[in-house]
């Protein structure tokens, strides 16, 4: 399996660089797997084409303020980091914009002085280990002095809706560096609406990390490994993903996240409760255990998450969905529209 089959040309211009007014206003593209039909609609009317009694399973990761700017104290030149993954207390592994500039024993301050860092380490994965000092808590300094992640893609600084409209509404557990994006286009009136209909929910947690950008560069795919990614999927929901599978209803996915870490836990067919890191790496070929369909954004070429959509539907299908989305002025990305695969 190649690298190039999952490639296709995106004009700049229909990646989605803001969101919409109101987040179920995106479109929604419908697709059957079995017939291998498209139909287009909003995703305020997602609950017109969910099975009957379905369970959603959302992903409650909350995204941290984890992009910083500051300024070396040596000589004041300008660094940008962002926050990876916490190896020890106060000591992270980032990513640094310029790294060549920086060295051990580097420190760099932000916020006019109420958070420092001093980098400890430059590995040769390109990243650097830095150790911040700060007085209070960090999370508080975090949210005073960092800035949204926003992905690569958008090419604008953060404004003060990226803090609001870059979480899901039922965002709750801190840690990821980038949003499940398939959860943006939900509303808490959608949500209820649905509970009203008789859709129920269930809830776990995978930390976004810095694997959603990271690009595949070996054309072999097979081959590629995946960066870890920290999953809690807790008792009460193996519990109620179990129950409803034994009742006949139908698991629903919002968003690959969701799906690599019901993967994970159901290896063998039963959701157990998981806590720990996964580096499990979907693409075609592989035999989906949990879920049955699945809410998900349309994905850059070449990408990991195009490989896992393209294994839950098949590459074909999801390359024609594509073009499709293309020839329908569908918008792309974090902040673009969104399918529902039956």
């Amino acid at each position: 399996m190649k690298l190039t089959d999952f490639d296709y040309d995106l004009p700049a211009d229909r990646i989605a660089q803001s969101p919409l007014q109101r987040r179920d206003a995106s479109r929604l593209m419908v697709i059957n797997r079995t017939t291998r039909e498209f139909h287009h609609t909003r995703f305020s009317e997602l609950g017109e084409f969910l099975p009957d009694a379905a369970r959603l399973v959302l992903n409650d990761t909350k995204v941290i303020p984890a992009r910083l700017i500051g300024n070396k104290t040596e000589t004041g030149g300008r660094i940008e980091l962002l926050l990876i993954h916490e190896k020890a207390p106060d000591t992270w592994e980032v990513l640094a914009k310029p790294r060549r500039s920086l060295r051990s024993g580097t420190q760099v301050v932000f916020g006019e002085g109420v958070l420092k860092a001093e980098v400890l380490a430059k590995p040769d994965n390109g990243h650097c280990i830095v150790r911040f000092s700060y007085k209070g808590q960090f999370s508080d300094i975090l949210a005073a002095v960092g800035q949204v992640p926003l992905p690569p893609y958008i090419r604008r600084t953060p404004r003060a809706e990226d803090k609001v409209r870059y979480q899901s509404v039922y965002a709750t557990t801190e840690g990821a560096i980038a949003a499940p994006t398939a959860g943006l286009h939900f509303t808490r009136e959608l949500l209820e609406k649905l509970k009203q209909n008789g859709i129920k929910t269930a809830t776990l947690t995978l930390h976004v990390g810095l694997g959603t950008f990271q690009p595949v560069k070996v054309e072999n795919v097979h081959t590629h490994k995946m960066h870890a990614e920290y999953i809690h999927l807790a008792e009460a929901t193996a519990n109620q993903i179990r129950t409803a599978r034994e009742a006949g209803s139908k698991i629903v996915a919002i968003g690959t996240t969701v799906v690599r870490a019901l993967e994970t836990a159901g290896t063998t067919g039963a959701v157990t409760p998981y806590r720990g890191y996964s580096e499990l790496f979907i693409y075609p070929g592989h035999q989906f255990r949990v879920v049955d369909a699945l809410v998900t954004n349309f994905h850059l070429p070449k990408s990991t998450l195009l490989m896992l959509v393209s294994a839950f539907a098949d590459n074909t299908l999801i390359q024609q969905a594509y073009q499709e989305a293309l020839r329908q002025n569908y918008r792309f990305y974090s902040y673009g529209d969104a399918m529902l695969i039956l």
